[in-house]
C-alpha cells in the first residue's frame, strides 16, 4: 500500500486501483482537466558511474537518447525474447536512471538485474518514497508549469529537475505524468485540487487504452514478444544499437516478419469489464487471443487493449459474453525508430 495516497482522499482497492467520490469520471475528463494518483506505475532507479554502459547491455532502448529531454520507451527481455517489463526512461543525472513501469513489476525486474549489475558501478533502487501523479486536460500543462516551474514537455519527452519530472504521455486529451517526493503530495494536492478534479485512475488507463499504450503487469510477465504488444511501432525498440538480452529473437521476428500475434484496440457492447487473460473468440469458437486490459469510457462501454492474431477472423468477434468490435490504433503499427522520434 502506498501511503502518500491517503493525503489524495482516495481510496486504495485492489489492483492497484484508487477511486474517488467524482461522478461519471470518464465523462468529466472529455471537458474538464483531471488529476489522479498512478497507483499502479512504480519507480525504478538505476545509478553509479557504469548505469548507462550497463542499461546498454539490458535494455531495448538506445540508452545514450535518454539525455534529460527525451525519454523513450524501453523493455526488458529474457533471452528467448519474452518481456519481463516495459517501461519508460529518464535520465535523472549523467550517471543517475529512472525507469517508470507498472508497480507490479518493479520488485521482479530489480531482482533479475541485480544479477548482472554485481558486475558493474551500478546501483538499483526501488523508489518507493516518489509518488506519481497524472493530469489530464487542456489545462494540464499551464498547471504544471505554473505549480512545478517547467514548461511541459511533448509526448515522450521529460522536463523538470532532479526533485521533479514531468513526462508527456500520448492520448485523446494532453496528458502529463508527474514524479515527486511523496512527502510533497500533501503539500501540492490541494492547491491542484482547486483547478482540476480528482477522478479514479481508471481513467488515467482508459487514456492509455485509448492511446493503444500497454503496460504488462506480473501476470503478464514473460510472455509476449516486444512486437505483440506493438512496441517496435511506438519507438520502444531500435535496431540500430548493439547486443541486448534477447535482441537476437526480437530483431529476427522483425525482419523475418516472424509476429503471428498482436496487440489491438476494441471496444464491447456492454459494461462489463473483463479480467486480463480473458479470451477473445470467433465466430466458430476458436480462441484468437487474450485481454490485457480494460476500462469504462465516458459511455459506460467497456474499452479493451487485448493481443490476437493477426490472422483474418471469423466474424462476430466476443468476449466475456459480450459481442467484441475492433477499433482502429492511434498510430501505424510499423516500425518506429526512437533515434527518428528523438530528432524530431
Amino acid at each position: 500500500m502506498k501511503d502518500w495516497i491517503a493525503a489524495t482522499g482516495g481510496r486504495q482497492e485492489a489492483g492497484h486501483r484508487v477511486t474517488f467520490e467524482t461522478p461519471a469520471a470518464p465523462r468529466v475528463a472529455l471537458e474538464a482537466t483531471v488529476m489522479t494518483p498512478l497507483a499502479h506505475l512504480g519507480v525504478l532507479d538505476i545509478e553509479g558511474p557504469d548505469a548507462e554502459r550497463f542499461l546498454q547491455g539490458q535494455t531495448s532502448a538506445q540508452v545514450t537518447l535518454a539525455d534529460g529531454a527525451f525519454a523513450p520507451l524501453t523493455c526488458f527481455c529474457t533471452p528467448k525474447g519474452r518481456v519481463l517489463a516495459n517501461a519508460q526512461l529518464m535520465r535523472i543525472a549523467p550517471a543517475h536512471f529512472r525507469l517508470v513501469m507498472h508497480a507490479s513489476l518493479v520488485a521482479s525486474l530489480a531482482e533479475h538485474l541485480a544479477k548482472f549489475a554485481a558486475f558493474y558501478k551500478a546501483e538499483l533502487r526501488v523508489r518507493d518514497d516518489l509518488a506519481l501523479l497524472g493530469l489530464i486536460g487542456r489545462e494540464a500543462p499551464a498547471l504544471a508549469e505554473v505549480r512545478f516551474d517547467a514548461a511541459a514537455p511533448r509526448p515522450w519527452h521529460q522536463a523538470g529537475d532532479e526533485a521533479v519530472q514531468l513526462l508527456a504521455h500520448p492520448g485523446p486529451r494532453p496528458r502529463l505524468l508527474v514524479c515527486l517526493p511523496a512527502e510533497r503530495v500533501e503539500a501540492e494536492w490541494p492547491w491542484l485540487k482547486e483547478h482540476a478534479t480528482p477522478v479514479d485512475n481508471a481513467v488515467w488507463r482508459l487514456h492509455d487504452i485509448q492511446a493503444g499504450l500497454a503496460w504488462l503487469d506480473a501476470e503478464q510477465r514473460d510472455t509476449y514478444l516486444p512486437q505483440m504488444i506493438n512496441w517496435e511501432a511506438l519507438g520502444g525498440i531500435s535496431f540500430k544499437k548493439g547486443c541486448y538480452t534477447g535482441q537476437e529473437v526480437v530483431a529476427r521476428a522483425h525482419f523475418r516478419g516472424q509476429v503471428k500475434k498482436r496487440l489491438v484496440r476494441a471496444q464491447l457492447d456492454g459494461g462489463l469489464l473483463p479480467e486480463p487473460g480473458s479470451a477473445i473468440e470467433d465466430a466458430n469458437d476458436k480462441r484468437l487471443g487474450e485481454v490485457l486490459g480494460a476500462e469504462l469510457d465516458a459511455y459506460g462501454e467497456a474499452e479493451v487493449l487485448a493481443v490476437m492474431s493477426t490472422k483474418e477472423p471469423a466474424l462476430p468477434l466476443r468476449c466475456a459474453g459480450q459481442k467484441l468490435k475492433l477499433l482502429k490504433l492511434p498510430y501505424a503499427v510499423e516500425r518506429l525508430d526512437p533515434e527518428a522520434l528523438a530528432a524530431r
